[in-house]
């Protein structure tokens, strides 16, 4: 009876979980991925082959919208531009029935069983694809076999840039997409909606270019072993702000150029205040050059920023010249008059007055003071008696008035205009004009060529 009653509990037991087990509904996942293979027919084709294989060229279209353009590098000479690369073609092997005649939207574990196209950026340095939190794909099929596939890349492509204007240039850049095994015979890449296939963000900005205009274009490319490729053309313009390198590099190297020039108003006589100030505006115009030149490429030809900083350069080395000229030249005049002087105090030293107009000589005991001397201006002339005439009175002094006040003032207006010729030179005061000139005519040619 024992065994009996054991038996019946686990009988019951057994019913009521076959029961419960009959009622638990089935997998939906298990059953809707069934389901879907089943409906795109993935594992009964060959999708190592393209679409219509051994036929006419397959048409893939290609749409781009450009979300972010990251960055431009004037000394890598590249590019980097973040966008969603859109393609639609047809695979009449992917159509299923529906009655609703909606599409089916798949992330990127289903483009590895099927064919897609393998359209690659030529010239590119580095691209991948952003996989946080996922791989950012996605396919999308239609019932009667259209696919869009999308992916979010992130590319970094070359740009062949022109520096011969720098800084005042606009660069045009490119990036080219191409079928990397298909040629025009089995692939035709083409742009969807023609110009109207290409669309930016209006966020998108640079801090140093202005984004002008973006286009679209497309042509064959040919390889001497493979053939011709259809391949598409991103083009975009930028113009380059001056503003920043007007704060930067052109007030700067003005400013040297200017504070060189009041070297001119500086005595000439202060050397060290020159020299000081001549050395360092060609040191800092140094500094400016070589700044400016490393961040820039080791291009072969000269640049518009070059031309202005050397020809500023110059006008700074030009008047250090200057002074060097003008202390060269003024120690040769100095030395000529130190001459003409000596010979003039050598000549006076003489006891001759036949060279003084208007003068009187007296003959004075050495007794007198040199007050009485002074008072002697209405002494009538004598004439000078020689040494040996007057043995006895060996004190006896030779005195030459002058009676004329016209030619005091005479000597003090020459003595006012030496100071004056002292002070500055005759470089001097053309260099104040000359310099200002033509650095002021530099300005408007070269603005005007370049603007």
């Amino acid at each position: 009876i024992t065994n009996y009653k054991h038996f019946l509990i686990m009988f019951f037991c057994d019913f009521e979980t076959r029961s419960s087990l009959a009622k638990k509904p089935p997998d939906v996942t298990k059953s809707r991925r069934l389901k879907t293979e089943q409906l795109l027919k993935v594992d009964d084709h060959d999708f190592t082959m393209r679409p219509a294989f051994g036929g006419p060229a397959i048409p893939v279209g290609v749409d781009v919208q450009v979300e972010s353009l990251d960055s431009i590098s004037e000394v890598d000479m590249d590019f980097t531009m973040t966008l969603y690369l859109r393609h639609y073609w047809k695979d009449e092997r992917l159509s299923f029935a529906s009655t609703t005649n909606k599409s089916m939207t798949f992330d990127g574990r289903l483009v590895k069983k099927i064919w897609v196209p393998d359209v690659f950026f030529v010239h590119s340095k580095r691209s991948f694809i952003h996989d946080t939190t996922t791989e950012n794909i996605m396919l999308r099929v239609f019932p009667d076999g259209h696919v869009l596939y999308s992916l979010r890349v992130t590319v970094t492509a070359a740009c062949n840039m022109d520096f011969s204007r720098f800084p005042l240039d606009s660069q045009t850049c490119t990036l080219e997409l191409e079928s990397y095994a298909y040629t025009d015979e089995d692939l035709m890449l083409y742009w969807k909606s023609g110009d109207e296939s290409l669309s930016i963000d209006d966020k998108i900005s640079l801090s140093q270019f202005l984004i002008q205009k973006f286009h679209t274009t497309s042509r064959l490319a040919f390889y001497s072993s493979t053939g011709w490729y259809n391949r598409l053309y991103i083009n975009f313009t930028l113009h380059r702000h001056i503003f920043f390198f007007l704060l930067q590099t052109y007030f700067p190297a003005t400013l040297m150029v200017m504070l060189s020039w009041v070297s001119f108003w500086i005595d000439r006589r202060a050397v060290p205040a020159r020299v000081s100030l001549g050395i360092t505006t060609v040191l800092t115009m140094s500094t400016i050059i070589t700044g400016v030149n490393a961040s820039m490429p080791r291009v072969s030809y000269i640049k518009a920023v070059d031309i202005y900083l050397w020809v500023s350069f110059v006008f700074v080395f030009l008047s250090v010249l200057e002074y060097a000229a003008v202390n060269y030249l003024t120690t040769v005049q100095e030395r000529r008059e130190r001459k003409l002087r000596d010979r003039a105090v050598r000549e006076q030293s003489l006891p001759c007055t036949c060279s003084m107009s208007h003068t009187r000589t007296m003959m004075l005991d050495g007794s007198y003071s040199e007050a009485d001397t002074n008072s002697l201006a209405g002494y009538t002339e004598a004439p000078m008696v020689p040494e040996d005439v007057v043995p006895e009175k060996q004190e006896h002094m030779v005195v030459h008035l002058s009676m004329s006040s016209e030619s005091t003032i005479t000597k003090k207006k020459g003595i006012r205009a030496l100071r004056i010729m002292q002070n500055t030179h005759a470089i001097d005061k053309y260099s104040r004009m000359i310099f200002p000139g033509a650095y002021i005519i530099f300005n408007i040619i070269y603005w005007s060529v370049y603007c």
